[in-house]
């Protein structure tokens, strides 16, 4: 029977060779502050590619060094970031990988020396700095901003770009009435509070022709927080905006007493696929092969994102066509081994 799993799948222009997808995680690896990328990023990101990975999506990307997750995450806020990037993605794509970008504010959850901003002034919890609540003139400027990012990433020459609206981070926050409590356009009903994110798609897709994704936290573990209705609402508005999948993750706008277990996350990318009609991806302790194929069989979801599970082995694809019982094949240079 011929696998889900390794078959191709097109999104616009773009085709991954298989379903599997490395899932962006922070690598904490850049130094100074600086946002550049090191010799760390070569060696971590490339292995996968010669792993087999259809589609590598780096790490979590700050669009203002204000944004940052960390003072060593990786930055697109700058034109001299671009070299790095650009060599990054040529060497990924060297051996048939794919690439991505996932393009970050972490708002109110930033780690900076100067002010940090968020939708409204409340922090995140109480070891955290107060935000400055956003003006609508920061707004625009963090628009922008979002914008700029996807013209470096274009330059750099990823495949396909993703806007991070998950975890927490200043996009969830603005959707997120934890977070929001702003009383003007961009704060109240759910379509107000959409507004940034709106804007953000709708601005980066003025200078972005390619495959656009966006991650969402489909599940806020809070009584007061977004229900499952609000998302189908938000993943039907970006099918509308031209969004071309929804990357569905979990939690992170407030601290909740999440139990995880193997792919608790695949029911939210299930049912916001066929609720909102369009392409998602799952993500969330899926470890095997077997699992991502009942997942895609079972047209749960259309691509798996593959997180912790690629960090202890690089060549996960070989583990998991091995189990499926069919042959991948190798980079040349590794035909005597595979």
């Amino acid at each position: 029977m011929e696998s889900k799993l390794f078959s191709p799948y097109t999104i616009k222009n773009v085709t991954l060779k298989n379903r599997i997808v490395m899932s962006p995680m922070c690598m904490y690896s850049s130094h100074n502050e600086d946002g550049f990328v090191t010799d760390w990023h070569y060696t971590h990101y490339i292995s996968r590619a010669v792993g087999q990975v259809g589609l590598i999506m780096i790490e979590a990307t700050t669009v203002t060094q204000q944004g940052q997750i960390s003072p060593q995450d990786l930055g697109v806020y700058r034109d001299e970031h671009v070299g790095g990037l650009a060599k990054l993605v040529k060497g990924m794509k060297t051996y048939g990988s794919k690439t991505a970008i996932q393009l970050a504010h972490a708002g109110r959850k930033a780690v900076y020396s100067g002010d940090i901003v968020a939708p409204s002034s409340i922090p995140f919890d109480d070891t955290t700095k107060i935000p400055k609540e956003m003006t609508i003139q920061d707004i625009k400027e963090t628009v922008e901003a979002f914008k700029l990012g996807a013209e470096r990433s274009k330059v750099a020459g990823f495949d396909i770009i993703e806007i991070h609206g998950a975890h927490g981070y200043l996009i969830n926050q603005f959707l997120s009435p934890l977070s929001n409590e702003r009383t003007d356009e961009y704060g109240g009903s759910r379509e107000n509070r959409f507004r940034l994110l709106k804007e953000v798609i709708e601005t980066v897709k003025t200078v972005w022709k390619g495959p656009l994704f966006v991650r969402i936290s489909a599940d806020e573990y809070h009584e007061k927080g977004n229900k499952m209705a609000d998302f189908i609402y938000y993943a039907s508005e970006m099918k509308r905006l031209g969004v071309d999948l929804i990357d569905c993750s979990t939690g992170g706008v407030v601290r909740a007493g999440i139990q995880p277990y193997p792919g608790y996350q695949v029911r939210h990318a299930e049912t916001i696929k066929h609720e909102a009609s369009i392409p998602t991806g799952a993500v969330g302790l899926i470890s095997t092969g077997i699992q991502g194929e009942e997942i895609l069989r079972n047209d749960r979801a259309d691509l798996i994102f593959i997180a912790r599970e690629l960090l202890r082995d690089p060549y996960w694809p070989r583990t998991a066509a091995k189990e499926l019982g069919i042959t991948i094949d190798p980079p040349i240079q590794y035909e005597r081994g595979w």
